[in-house]
């Protein structure tokens, strides 16, 4: 649940977290309030259209960013960090008792976290095209320079990634605030010029346009809906910066921001219909228009980031909960601990953005494709929060928690339902991505499963070892061996003994385990026990959001009577030849585990065992 924090008010944070959490969600004036009226389902912009379309889009971010987002969902954190991976680990640890509500949250927190990847692909490619797009409005000769400049944008962001989240927020964060002041200010100098718009704060102008036209106004909601896709991000992210400067960003500057820029988008069509293809650029003089299209792309350069930050840190997450190899993760700051840059999936998003681009053309086109990704991400995290509230909760509290997030899972119900009538014009796309992710993950999970299982069943116990030591020589030193079962005898050890009939002077059996939170307090790191003379038993214990770091740790079992000379010990891996099959697995996962260990970084790696004391030894598990 949610941490306190200090009680100073962390706005440098706060400034921070506004160029890294809201660019997504701060670039929606773009492209969302357009898309009612140009879209694939456009309106006419006519005075009732516009303000039933500006009164749904209030209510909807009211209802699920301020509401559901900001007052509720920031609340159950896992430990500081957020994200539907993380709020799943919660859920299964609290639901100990409860296999089957275990196993479902963590289901459905893969799911979630698949779709969230495949949605994120796309933030990038839209935001950016949308925002250089302008150069049409400035000049239209200027049109065929879109498409490349949007490429050299999206290369050049992806290439500052090694940078850290850290340093790019720190850099975007003053062009965020830039941003959000000049659309405040556009949106305000246009409804100065037209006040009647304000009427669309009524919820009456969307009740009375669902009731007469009911198809039209479910159709709408898709294209509402792009104003709010930020939200799982700003979630996802919320591990970097915590959810007061969240909150704080949003309720003072950055929902007051886009509302007044909606609003006065909405101005402006009802005193010139004409304008409804560009309504955002229509807002600023001719002589500005340059400078916004520069600005606007800055912008979209953050709306980017916020998701590849979301995307860095889910992938930590699945990696430690079991869910993909250990990835090449690169920690950019010595202060926060979230911070993390993966080389490869950086450059992997970079490839699907730039085909993306290069396959849609147009933010109309990508438009279809946005939305139902992230639509079904936002639906499981508030299924998540529904059983989290129901294990954690009791009496009129959990009841009164319950009742609200299941009027809010109604809404997004809707809002689900809508964008999944765009699956065929471009939906299909990050669905698809999901689903081959999802089973990417779930393959990995079953593999590894598999081979622990196959390994576990031809390993000598821990006890019986203990009980009858095997008579062979014993040499100086000390052998650290890996293990995946604390209580068997690591495989690299029986091979040892069986194929070269040695074993060093000390032995130390390591077990090295990724908990379900995202830390583990250094008191608990590191448990020791000796089970016989010069024979140890090392349980590591790292949270899923930590780098397992093995010789730091093994230097705190001195304490226990364990000394760990590391020019004096080696690091004994089993490393596993995939050459059997197993009937219990199915071909396509042992396709998809074998070409996901490729993409893996090896153990020694990622223990950070020291280079040139680590010995692997092969055996053949069955995958």
């Amino acid at each position: 649940m949610e941490q306190q924090t200090d009680k100073k008010t962390p706005w440098l944070l706060a400034l921070t977290a506004m160029g890294v959490v809201y660019g997504d969600i701060g670039t929606s004036p773009l492209y969302a309030f357009r898309m009612a009226f140009v879209g694939l389902y456009g309106l006419s912009p006519s005075e009732s259209h516009v303000l039933a379309t500006l009164s749904a889009l209030f209510w909807a971010v009211l209802l699920v960013i301020s509401l559901k987002y900001m007052v509720l969902v920031l609340r159950f954190d896992n430990e500081g960090e957020g994200g539907v991976l993380a709020l799943a680990a919660g859920v299964h640890a609290k639901a100990a008792q409860h296999p089957r509500v275990a196993g479902f949250a963590v289901a459905l927190g893969i799911f979630g976290a698949a779709l969230f990847f495949g949605d994120a692909v796309i933030t990038p490619a839209i935001s950016v095209l949308s925002a250089i797009e302008g150069l049409s409005v400035v000049d239209p000769v200027l049109t065929p320079l879109i498409l490349p400049l949007t490429l050299l944008v999206l290369v050049g962001l992806f290439a500052i990634q090694r940078f850290g989240s850290g340093m790019v927020g720190r850099l975007f964060g003053p062009v965020m605030l830039l941003w959000l002041l000049v659309l405040a200010a556009l949106g305000a100098a246009s409804i100065v010029q037209q006040p009647s718009v304000l009427k669309a704060l009524s919820p009456l102008y969307a009740i009375r346009f669902a009731i007469d036209s009911p198809s039209a106004a479910f159709l709408l909601l898709s294209a509402v809906f792009l104003a709010m896709t930020g939200g799982e991000a700003l979630y996802a992210d919320m591990g970097h910066f915590g959810a007061r400067p969240i909150r704080l960003a949003w309720f003072r500057l950055v929902w007051p921001a886009l509302m007044l820029n909606y609003f006065g988008q909405g101005a402006l069509l009802l005193r010139n219909p004409a304008a409804v293809n560009h309504p955002f650029y229509g807002l600023a003089p001719d002589a500005l228009q340059l400078p916004l299209v520069v600005l606007a792309t800055l912008a979209t350069v953050i709306a980017a980031q916020a998701t590849i930050a979301g995307v860095f840190s889910m992938t930590v997450q699945a990696g430690h909960l079991g869910y993909l190899p250990p990835f090449n993760v690169k920690h950019t700051s010595d202060a926060e601990r979230g911070q993390v840059y993966l080389p490869g999936i950086n450059w992997l998003m970079l490839l699907a953005v730039v085909l993306l681009v290069l396959g849609f053309r147009s933010p109309n086109a990508m438009a279809a494709a946005y939305g139902i990704a992230v639509s079904g991400a936002m639906n499981i995290t508030t299924v998540l929060c529904l059983t989290l509230v129901f294990l954690s909760f009791r009496g009129t509290q959990r009841l009164k928690l319950m009742a609200l997030l299941l009027g809010l899972w109604l809404v997004e119900l809707l809002f689900f339902a809508s964008n999944a009538t765009k699956i065929i014009a471009g939906g299909w796309v990050p669905l698809t991505l999901a689903l081959v992710l999802f089973a990417l993950m779930t393959s990995w999970k079953r593999g590894t499963a598999a081979i622990a299982s196959r390994r576990d069943a031809c390993a000598q116990t821990l006890a019986d070892f203990i009980a009858r030591p095997p008579d062979v020589l014993r040499v100086e030193g000390m052998a650290v061996y890996l293990s995946s079962d604390p209580a068997g005898v690591p495989l690299a050890l029986q091979q040892n003994i069986k194929h070269y009939k040695v074993l060093h002077r000390q032995i130390v059996l390591l077990h090295v385990d990724a908990q379900e939170v995202p830390r583990v307090p250094a008191a608990e790191r590191v448990t020791v026990q000796m089970l016989a003379p010069d024979l140890w038993r090392v349980h590591l214990r790292y949270g899923f959001r930590e780098e397992p770091d093995v010789p730091a740790a093994l230097s705190q079992a001195s304490s226990a009577g364990l000394l760990v000379q590391l020019d004096d010990t080696s690091f004994f891996l089993t490393r596993v030849s995939a050459l059997e099959s197993l009937a219990d697995v199915p071909r396509w996962r042992r396709s998809m585990f074998r070409w996901l260990a490729r993409q893996g970084e090896s153990a020694a790696v990622y223990y950070h065992l020291p280079p040139g004391r680590v010995v692997e030894l092969g055996t053949q598990a069955g995958v």
